[in-house]
């Protein structure tokens, strides 16, 4: 039999047994001496048994198999092509280690059925995906990335929530015996239940306690089991969505699962899935470019497209310090509102009776670059497209439309030819650095193809013009996956702009985003999605603190908010490139009412804190904000760099008001910061940097 195998880096140690079929993960956790024994290890991980049970308590293997004598969830289901169902039986699996890395092989001759999974650690992260191979084609109902034991500690769950103008809101309850299921079955990974959860500590924070953090890479629809199985251990399961793989294949395979874990909170699995997705998961254009200062034309215009309105448009944007100008959409069909022409992606010569070079030619002009919006797998039933192949549809003739759309069946390569050489075409006669790419409608069919699909399409488009950098939008944060940024370098976190609203958001999204992939606008200061009115120092810095933009009729912006717009945009640019290359850690604010964070350079020799006011507080003063993750004793000058954001109530001494404080590192994370008072609405930002004694 294989024994026992362990994978290490500097902040784990993983464990693997065999059993008489696929191993077990016996061990999950801080890194292990290299001295200890994995095989006393393996032996200490035999469980007692009680009434009630079986005679033999079943492996908590990688992929637990419904045979009979493990009677939690599987980790796969399987029937013949004639719909037959069956179990399987591997044998004893081979384990081949390389490195970091170890490949998983076992076979179920009988079934003519091999199954291999992969588990590497990389950047401080662990990766797991699995296959199955059949000698005859099979269906899959569900097939589960490597299963991984959670720690009796874990005992409480965070999982992550929305709807449209309302994602990423985060709940977090105690784990209970019994399958929590979750499932995102619209055909993306959705803003109702993306596929991220944490797995902590009772009492763990952002800065402190025991952590484990999971994300599934697909964004065609997933699954997500977390069970506490009777005896008391409990899995985590992810895959794509159950019944999702619709044809029968001699070949399923699972997106990537990657997880972290910390023992010093949430902090330490958000950094490194940060540093994950900025370093290895994104496909950058040009990696040493600037994250550019967009301008988005859809708050100020909508579908009402005019070369001089644009043109003016542009000319302010470029003044507020705007480096690319995006045209939403509008500009193609006959597309006056959300009726029409999708699938007709030729520009509308009513609007655009020179094309779209005389706009682009001005926004390069203003030295901006050019973006356009698009959604290419959708088509109106009011189209050119759909009248001449309503058979491209996907899903029933008489299916309900979601925003007067249908979706494209895109699994079928002339759909998929159809479309590229539609956005191909756009790209070849236009300079465009730049797509806006949407999804608006949730799918009629489950379909694991059209997951496929989608990757294939951005792939092959970026093949063909590797210089443009692609943005996922799908109502807003309807596809914010790491399987959707494997092809795009930018998501669009929701369509709600309300700088309040964002707070909340971008703070959850530090949990599994980097700064540098989260667009943030600045939108116009009555809100078009909640009414709201908002100051627009807030509006600013709260853009500035993720990649910048703007998104409102610019020609009624008063002076005084123009001015005010124009510091952030400045500060935002001279501070860009060490914010985007550096990390984010969320601070744990002793005030419920502020939400705080904290952006490090790679080298620690800056930092900025970003502490918004998002109510008023209970207690008439703030209280002192303990900054986290600085050198304990290294020294920092840190400075208030919006004063005058205070409002008339503050007329205190605190430090911060008057001038630089000079702390060391472990009295700014022990005793904390006095900020001045805030009204709701209140974003204050504070630079530091470190002192060479």
């Amino acid at each position: 039999m294989t024994m026992p195998l362990r994978l290490d880096d500097n902040v784990q140690t993983l464990v693997l047994i065999p059993t008489e079929g696929l191993p077990a993960v016996a061990y999950w956790g801080m890194p292990l001496p290299q001295s200890e024994d994995l095989s006393a290890l393996a032996a200490a991980t035999a469980m007692d048994l009680a009434g009630g049970m079986l005679d033999r308590l079943a492996p908590l293997t990688i992929c637990p198999l419904g045979d009979g004598v493990f009677q939690g969830q599987p980790g796969l289901t399987v029937s013949r092509a004639d719909g037959g169902g069956f179990v399987p039986r591997f044998g004893a699996a081979e384990m081949v280690q390389d490195g970091p890395s170890v490949t998983i092989t076992a076979r179920d001759a009988s079934q003519g059925l091999t199954y291999t999974a992969r588990i590497w650690l990389s950047g401080g992260l662990v990766h797991a995906q699995a296959r199955i191979e059949a000698d005859q084609p099979i269906r899959t109902y569900w097939l589960a990335a490597p299963v991984m034991p959670i720690a009796a500690s874990h005992s409480e769950i965070i999982e992550f929530s929305g709807k449209w103008l309302g994602e990423l809101h985060l709940t977090r309850q105690p784990l209970t015996p019994g399958a929590r299921l979750r499932e995102a079955r619209s055909g993306r990974s959705g803003q109702e239940v993306p596929p991220f959860a944490y797995l902590v500590q009772p009492g763990t924070r952002h800065t402190g306690g025991g952590a484990v953090a999971f994300a599934y890479g697909w964004p065609g629809g997933h699954r997500m089991i977390c069970e506490e199985l009777p005896c008391g251990r409990r899995q985590m399961q992810f895959g794509h969505a159950a019944g999702s793989e619709l044809a029968p294949s001699q070949r399923f395979e699972t997106a990537v699962l990657t997880m972290a874990r910390s023992d010093h909170g949430l902090n330490g699995c958000a950094v490194p899935l940060q540093r994950y997705v900025r370093d290895q998961l994104v496909p950058w254009p040009d990696r040493k470019r600037s994250r550019p200062v967009h301008y988005n034309c859809w708050e100020a215009v909508y579908f009402n497209h005019d070369l001089s309105v644009l043109s003016e448009m542009a000319e302010r944007a470029a003044a507020l310090g705007a480096e690319r100008f995006v045209l939403d959409d509008g500009w193609f069909g006959r597309r006056d509102n959300d009726t029409s022409s999708l699938g007709d992606w030729t520009i509308d010569r009513r609007k655009w009776p020179d094309g779209l070079t005389p706009l682009i030619d001005k926004v390069h002009s203003l030295g901006m670059t050019f973006g356009l919006w698009v959604e290419p797998e959708m088509v109106n039933p009011n189209s050119d497209l759909y009248r001449a192949h309503p058979d491209w549809a996907l899903g029933l003739p008489d299916q309900v439309p979601g925003r007067n759309q249908f979706a494209l069946d895109i699994a079928r390569q002339d759909v998929q030819d159809y479309l590229f050489a539609c956005l191909d075409e756009v790209l070849k006669i236009h300079q465009i650095d730049y797509l806006k790419w949407d999804h608006n409608r949730l799918l009629p069919v489950l379909d694991a193809a059209q997951g496929r699909a989608i990757l294939t399409l951005m792939a092959r488009l970026r093949a063909a013009h590797p210089g443009v950098e692609i943005e996922s939008c799908a109502s807003g944060g309807g596809r914010i996956d790491y399987g959707i940024l494997q092809q795009t370098c930018r998501v669009w976190l929701s369509d709600c702009i309300d700088a309040q609203e964002r707070l909340r958001m971008q703070a959850a999204a530090a949990l599994i985003l980097p700064t540098s992939v989260v667009g943030s606008h600045i939108g116009a200061a009555h809100a078009h999605t909640t009414g709201r009115e908002m100051p627009s120092a807030f509006r600013g810095w709260i853009a500035a603190s993720r990649h910048m933009g703007f998104e409102s009729d610019l020609r009624v912006i008063p002076e005084p908010e123009a001015k005010a717009l124009s510091q952030a945009t400045t500060w935002y640019k001279a501070n860009r490139d060490w914010m985007m290359a550096g990390d984010l850690h969320l601070i744990d604010s002793d005030d419920p009412t502020v939400t705080a964070e904290i952006q490090i350079s790679a080298s620690g020799d800056r930092f900025v804190v970003f502490a918004g006011q998002g109510a008023m507080s209970q207690q008439i003063l703030p209280r002192p904000l303990r900054l986290t993750a600085l050198d304990p004793l290294a020294r920092y000058e840190v400075t208030l760099i919006n004063p005058a954001d205070a409002p008339p109530q503050s007329r205190g001494p605190a430090a911060l008001k008057t001038g630089p404080v000079v702390l060391t590192g472990r009295a700014l994370m022990s005793m904390g910061l006095n900020l001045p008072v805030a009204w709701p609405n209140t974003m204050y930002v504070l630079q530091g940097r470190r002192l060479q004694d």
